[in-house]
């Protein structure tokens, strides 16, 4: 049984729409299935990655691109990973390169951008976006070396009044948006994993108890240990052999968005679980198409009725009467 699980970036979702606060859910999924297949979106939480050992790391936009059916999954026991930074002096990302080389056992080097990659955080029409500056001279740079997978570990520009008003009152993450914008533009253009984590990200003398999904945020300053932990091992893209979308089974989906995996899914014939608990800003309508429950404890139910061939209505009580066609 093999899942795929989204939370798509930057639209509020209750769970998920924070900083790695969806990793439980993952974890509760990932024990019920074969394959978990996820984006960094899921699990990524700073200093914290506590994904499933039998889930695939993938890049939101080579996500879609799989369940497209145009690209392969290839599994790894590990990859060589190129940090770029903006400041090869960054002590923190030294730091935090040096921790996953000791804890994690992973190879991996630190390159400093010729020209530093500007990420402007902002909030359009109640959604996470943002501007990306000089990525087409990180991608030129970076095709000279020899890697596996792309971390970057730069700053992120957001206002102090912006960061302590979500700290504060909450709503839509606002730097996810501009991280999955970065890492669908390099991604396409260099066809391997790639995950950003933003440094120089703490606010300095913000002191105080924020709401639990987003207190990883406030406990460090620098949030790339986790996009190492997940491209250490994150599957590689394949035009010829690997898992593919016909290994696919289903997909688990927040309540409230539709937008390229779920087309992909639709256009492939795989069931769409769609968690109402989990709502986003957006308003999309529910569709016919869709299995729709209420929270993440139905879907994994659902999951084993897949898994099973049960029907779910007839583990319901009333059952319903059994239908006769036509003629």
């Amino acid at each position: 049984m093999n899942v795929v699980m989204i939370v798509p970036t930057g639209i509020g979702c209750e769970i998920g729409g924070h900083c790695g606060d969806a990793q439980p859910v993952a974890r509760l999924l990932g024990s019920c299935c074969d394959k978990l297949i996820l984006h960094p979106n899921v699990v990524n939480a700073s200093d914290l990655n506590e994904m499933p050992p039998n889930s695939l790391y993938v890049e939101g936009s080579q996500l879609d691109l799989f369940l497209q059916g145009k690209v392969f999954l290839q599994e790894v026991h590990s990859n060589k990973v190129l940090v770029v930074v903006n400041n090869k002096a960054d002590y923190q990302s030294i730091n935090a390169v040096s921790a996953a080389r000791m804890s994690l056992g992973i190879d991996a080097e630190i390159l400093e951008l010729k020209k530093p990659l500007r990420m402007i955080a902002k909030i359009r029409k109640g959604i996470a976006t943002g501007d990306v500056e000089n990525w087409k001279e990180l991608v030129k740079q970076v095709k000279k070396y020899d890697f596996d997978a792309l971390a970057i570990a730069t700053p992120i520009t957001i206002s102090r009044a912006d960061l302590e008003r979500y700290f504060e009152h909450g709503g839509v993450n606002p730097v996810g948006g501009v991280e999955a914008v970065a890492s669908k533009l390099i991604a396409n253009e260099i066809g391997k994993p790639v995950a950003h984590g933003p440094v120089d990200y703490a606010l300095e003398g913000h002191k105080v108890v924020v709401d639990p999904r987003q207190a990883v945020e406030i406990i460090t300053e620098n949030f790339i240990h986790c996009i190492l932990k997940g491209l250490h091992k994150a599957p590689r893209l394949s035009r010829e052999r690997g898992l593919s979308v016909r290994d696919v089974d289903c997909m688990v989906s927040p309540y409230g968005c539709f937008g390229t995996p779920h087309q992909a899914c639709l256009d492939a014939g795989i069931p769409v679980i769609v968690v109402r608990e989990n709502r986003s800003v957006l308003k999309c309508p529910e569709r016919k198409e869709f299995i729709y429950v209420e929270n993440y404890l139905e879907a994994v139910g659902m999951i084993k009725c897949l898994e099973s061939g049960v029907h779910p209505q007839t583990v319901r009580r009333p059952v319903l009467q059994t239908v006769v066609l036509k003629g």
